[in-house]
């Protein structure tokens, strides 16, 4: 049996590896947005609001996507609808600048779903690959010994 595994990456590793760089970013991205956002670029109230604290519930993945663990993933993909939806209401009801930085924020959202969809099933598609039994060479040579014996 052959261990020797090649040192270059394969397309399937470097694309889980670029998905997960981009659910990460986008991630980021919508926490940095949303405090400079509420603080900063164009806040409800002058001098920032409470509404910069809607950005605490994205930090909370952080961790698990930088873990790489399969279910943040998942759940992330749910949460970020509610960011989502948020960004699309405000783009239509904010004046300049909030409606772009909602659209900014729509962005990111749909970057970061995308991301997190093709992330798992390209890890789900690979597992299921892995998974696969290897071409057993002995039963082939015992059937055709179970033969010549006939």
């Amino acid at each position: 049996m052959n261990t020797f595994r090649s040192s270059s990456p394969t397309p399937a590793t470097t694309s889980v590896a670029l998905t997960r760089i981009l659910a990460v970013g986008s991630l980021l991205s919508l926490i940095v947005l949303g405090l400079a956002w509420e603080l900063w670029l164009a806040p409800l109230r002058p001098g920032g609001s409470w509404l910069a604290l809607k950005v605490l519930p994205l930090c909370l993945p952080l961790a698990g996507l930088l873990k790489n663990r399969m279910y943040t993933y998942r759940w992330v993909s749910l949460l970020v609808w509610l960011y989502f939806t948020e960004g699309a209401v405000r783009a239509y009801s904010d004046a300049a600048p909030g409606n772009y930085l909602a659209m900014v924020e729509v962005f990111l959202c749909l970057t970061l779903f995308t991301a997190c969809a093709l992330h798992v099933r390209l890890r789900l598609k690979n597992a299921a690959e892995a998974a696969k039994p290897a071409p057993d060479t002995t039963d082939a040579s015992a059937s055709s010994h179970a033969k010549s014996a006939l």
